[in-house]
């Protein structure tokens, strides 16, 4: 499921591409993805307007779209599989215009689609985007929750620190497979209690996850480009750590699985 660095690629690829086109229309193929709003309604809001910013919040996307008496935000959730292609004219060969959602066409020929192989994600439009991240119910931005909100939020928690990492109520952009790798580098277990780790361990966590959300970032989420050390591109249970040559095993966490070095691992 795409996570926060994903999120990020996906809005930095979109503020490169389709800003300041002024939208002619918007077809929606796959309407399922849509939340509270229909094609046509889509289309309303989004016609005659250009998009103009973006921002991000967790896993969320947020376009803000200006023009047409008052600024309006598309909000996109990746869901499982989703992610965008931008396109002048016709689709190229490797553009998978077979499971595309939602097209949204610009004046001059151009496109941007949001594809998504399994229709889980989400796709709306909002007048209030603060308003919308408190209806979700979604916590502070994972980078840029400060080292002393974390610490504070994690002292209060029960449950496993991985659990913690994942709850987007509580802390919004982390999943299960950048938990597994911001663990690793904190040399903390999945299953070790959040409130336990001590003040001092959960600063360490608290840097290492920016740390690991940016490398991510940079690396376009591709694991072959992750820096040397990483867990990400040996997250197979049985493989090689890359650190002390031990062997990756697995636990159950949250209903998902966790990878982890046993031997790096002992916190």
């Amino acid at each position: 499921m795409p996570e926060l660095p994903d999120v990020e690629v996906f809005r930095r690829y979109l503020a490169s591409t389709s800003l300041h086109k002024k939208i002619d229309g918007v077809e929606a193929p796959g309407p399922r993805v849509l939340k509270g709003t229909s094609p046509s309604g889509l289309g309303r809001v989004l016609k005659g307007r250009e998009f103009t910013s973006t921002r991000r919040h967790g896993k969320y996307l947020f376009v803000r779209a200006d023009g047409g008496g008052g600024a309006k935000s598309l909000v996109l959730h990746f869901g499982m599989t989703g992610y965008l292609e931008y396109f002048e004219g016709g689709p190229g060969p490797g553009v998978d215009m077979d499971h595309a959602r939602v097209v949204v066409d610009f004046s001059g020929g151009a496109h941007l689609v949001y594809i998504a192989p399994r229709q889980i994600g989400l796709v709306t439009w909002t007048g209030d985007e603060e308003g919308f991240i408190e209806e979700k119910g979604l916590g502070p931005d994972a980078m840029e929750i400060d080292r002393d909100g974390f610490v504070e939020l994690m002292r209060g928690r029960r449950g496993d620190v991985k659990s913690a990492l994942m709850d987007q109520s509580l802390i919004a952009g982390v999943g299960n497979i950048y938990s597994d790798e911001i663990l690793f580098q904190s040399g903390v277990r999945p299953d070790a209690k959040a409130g336990d780790l001590g003040g001092k361990k959960l600063r360490e966590v608290h840097r290492v996850m920016r740390r690991v959300l940016k490398a991510a970032v940079k690396a376009r989420v591709d694991p072959e480009r992750f820096p040397r050390g990483y867990l990400l591109p040996r997250r197979v249970e049985g493989a090689e750590c890359p650190r002390c040559g031990g062997r990756v095993k697995t636990m159950k966490a949250v209903g998902r699985t966790a990878y982890y070095c046993p031997g790096c691992q002992k916190g």
